[in-house]
């Protein structure tokens, strides 16, 4: 395959404030994928902390016509960013087709990326990276290459479809009442705290390496309540105190897309549709003024996808070649890494 003759050349910024306009415009023309990321440079740049986003870095990747030097494309954005309870990933979003993400393309342009990114950042800070799953591939072998660094011995930590619903896929249904309980589906209050944190933390255990101890996921879910990100779905049985049965985390929100980041039922409570209802609940409210909610689903997960399937989630396909986009976190030796958090 032959290319237009470019020229590939970096941008380097350190607040999320100085990204050039072309790069919120591919965020904006790019919705769904560029959510993971769109979302945090949001908040980031909208900050009057100083603490807000202070250790980010963003590197946007552009191709430079020969033909057209003052009309540059915005190929790839990586970002090394960082959550409160710890670093972020390394991130890696296009706005182009997946039928143009080719090795002879991707290759090149990503190796100057990383080897930018390997003047900044101590090597130990890039604990895995979540990307399209051929990004997620190159950037791991050129950091290898660059560092030093092999990828762990069980690499792959996540591989996941990115699937959306919108207004038009939402499928609204009243599932059975489950008996001899009162449910109530609502946001999530400080009061909520303590059962919540207990769901953060077994979320957090079965998404492996990234633990977290009990304190930090009170922490957490102390967080996203404070933030307003956080929905229960609530049940009591007749005589007893009300228990939170299921947790939705929607943490990732832009002008036109609500990205959902944690889903966990209580053992307890399984098998009774508790995570479909809620899901639907919130996917419901955040219709109203979204254009689309997002969210990622393992592969080996049918179960999850079946239930989001039944709500109204689509597989997101970037082309016409109706694939369903497919995103892979890969990790590096953890002997030789400090892990993050997300």
């Amino acid at each position: 395959m032959s290319y237009p003759l470019t020229r590939f050349i970096l941008t380097t910024v350190r607040n999320a404030k100085d990204l050039p306009p072309n790069v919120w415009d591919a965020f904006e023309k790019s919705p769904y994928c560029s959510n993971i990321m769109h979302a945090h440079a949001m908040t980031a740049a909208s900050s009057s902390s100083s603490t807000e986003g202070a250790k980010d870095i963003w590197i946007v990747g552009w191709d430079v016509p020969h033909s057209k030097p003052t009309c540059p494309q915005v190929i790839f954005v990586l970002s090394c960013t960082t959550h409160p309870l710890g670093p972020y990933p390394i991130f890696l979003f296009t706005p182009l087709m997946t039928t143009d993400l080719v090795q002879d393309f991707v290759r090149p342009r990503i190796l100057t990326m990383v080897r930018a990114l390997r003047t900044i950042v101590p090597p130990e800070r890039v604990f895995s990276v979540f990307a399209v799953d051929i990004l997620a591939h190159t950037f791991a072998d050129m950091w290898t290459a660059e560092s030093g660094i092999q990828l762990a011995n069980n690499p792959v930590y996540y591989h996941a479809s990115l699937m959306y619903c919108d207004r038009r896929t939402l499928q609204v249904r009243q599932l059975p009442h489950i008996p001899h309980t009162i449910t109530v589906l609502r946001p999530a209050v400080p009061a909520d705290t303590k059962n919540a944190a207990t769901l953060c933390h077994g979320f957090a255990q079965v998404s492996a390496p990234f633990a977290l101890s009990f304190g930090n996921a009170f922490r957490e879910a102390h967080m996203l309540i404070q933030k307003r990100q956080l929905w229960v779905h609530e049940v009591q049985n007749a005589g007893e105190e009300p228990a939170v049965a299921s947790i939705v985390a929607v943490t990732r929100v832009t002008d036109s897309v609500a990205g959902i980041t944690k889903v966990f039922t209580s053992p307890q409570w399984r098998s009774r549709g508790c995570a479909e209802r809620l899901v639907r609940h919130v996917c419901q409210h955040l219709l109203r003024t979204k254009v689309a909610v997002v969210l990622y689903v393992a592969h080996n997960n049918l179960a999850a996808a079946t239930a989001y399937g039944r709500v109204g989630f689509v597989g997101f396909s970037p082309d016409k070649s109706g694939e369903v986009q497919s995103w892979k976190e890969l990790g590096f030796d953890r002997s030789r890494v400090r892990l993050g958090h997300w």
